[in-house]
């Protein structure tokens, strides 16, 4: 063999392996929602940036029939700390309350109709590159759900793909995933997967946990068994959760909360009399599954929940979906 030859093979070998090296280290996505109703210019400051990649600030909604989208001013140091750090911004629209009021459900779905869904696609684009974000989260649940929402999602898919901005959405198997076309899985850039609420405030009888690990395996499997790939599906976990007996709330309890009553709490998911929650054991085993499974990442609702520190639950997950810290951390999609 040549010196010519063996140079050649050797290249031919160092591209192979550097290109499975990168492949085997492309980073998992960690989507963290953050509503913007807490003191978010302080909590801006609290971030572990470097534990996340996509920061989704919940919520902002149309203001009126026009489609022009509000924006809360505490946004904005929230996305100047996010962007400076290299962490993805998107603006998440919407939200759970948007499904149940009803002059908002009707602006939704008048606005997403055929006469003005391409109008109102091209407005959410421009206020996204006005307020320098990097894509938008469509989080429309349940009755928010219409007929509207496909032709509306290639609609906004279209616009923002001509810009190279991020188009997301949040959706749950079982509050009105049913109605949403199989078209809109190939749309998305990838898909937010509430696997949580499967029992909660509004049905006090139903003691149990709400986001177990089956009903986990459950989503990711229902989402993905309708086409969606993979790589794009990213799992939802909470870090709260819900009272039941003596410990009923209308709010529920935020992980912080439990943690700050029950010394213990971390390692287990249920605690007092009776709150059902997600612990670290759960967590680092849910962040487990999306490796050993290829799915794209984690989702959280919501990171203003957890706690700093030895019990932080997004320092579990990083833990797994990051367990080598020597080097800059690869880019995420």
């Amino acid at each position: 063999m040549t010196s010519t030859s063996l140079f050649r093979l050797l290249l031919t070998a160092g591209l192979i392996l550097g290109s499975s090296f990168a492949h085997g280290q492309e980073r998992k996505r960690v989507v963290a929602y953050v509503p913007n109703w807490i003191d978010l210019p302080e909590f801006a400051k609290t971030i572990d940036y470097d534990k996340v990649t996509h920061i989704n600030i919940a919520f902002e909604n149309p203001k009126d029939d026009s489609g022009e989208l509000s924006f809360n001013p505490r946004n904005e140091e929230l996305i100047r700390r996010a962007k400076a750090a290299k962490v993805k911004v998107l603006m998440s629209i919407g939200g759970g309350s948007a499904s149940t009021n009803e002059e908002m459900k009707a602006r939704y779905d008048k606005l997403m109709g055929e006469a003005g869904r391409k109008q109102f696609a091209e407005k959410l684009v421009a206020y996204l590159e006005a307020h320098k974000l990097d894509g938008i989260d469509v989080d429309l649940e349940g009755p928010a759900i219409t007929d509207n929402y496909g032709g509306f999602m290639a609609e906004l898919s279209a616009a923002t793909k001509a810009k190279k901005l991020l188009l997301t959405a949040a959706l749950s198997k079982g509050y009105g995933g049913d109605h949403v076309p199989d078209s809109v899985l190939g749309q998305l850039d990838f898909l937010n997967i509430m696997a949580y609420d499967a029992t909660g405030t509004w049905d006090p009888n139903r003691h149990g946990q709400h986001s177990s690990m089956e009903f986990a395996k459950e989503a990711t499997k229902y989402w993905t068994g309708r086409g969606l790939e993979k790589s794009k599906a990213v799992l939802g976990v909470p870090f709260y959760g819900y009272g039941f007996g003596n410990a009923f709330r209308k709010s529920g309890y935020s992980y912080a909360d439990v943690v700050a009553q029950f010394p213990e709490g971390h390692t287990v998911d249920q605690s007092g009399e009776t709150i059902w929650y997600n612990g670290i054991p759960t967590i680092q085993a849910k962040s487990k599954l999306v490796m050993d499974e290829g799915y794209g990442g984690v989702m959280i609702w919501s990171l203003d929940q957890d706690v700093k520190g030895e019990k932080s639950l997004l320092a579990a997950i990083d833990g797994v979906l990051q367990p080598k810290k020597d080097g800059a951390a690869p880019k995420a999609k």
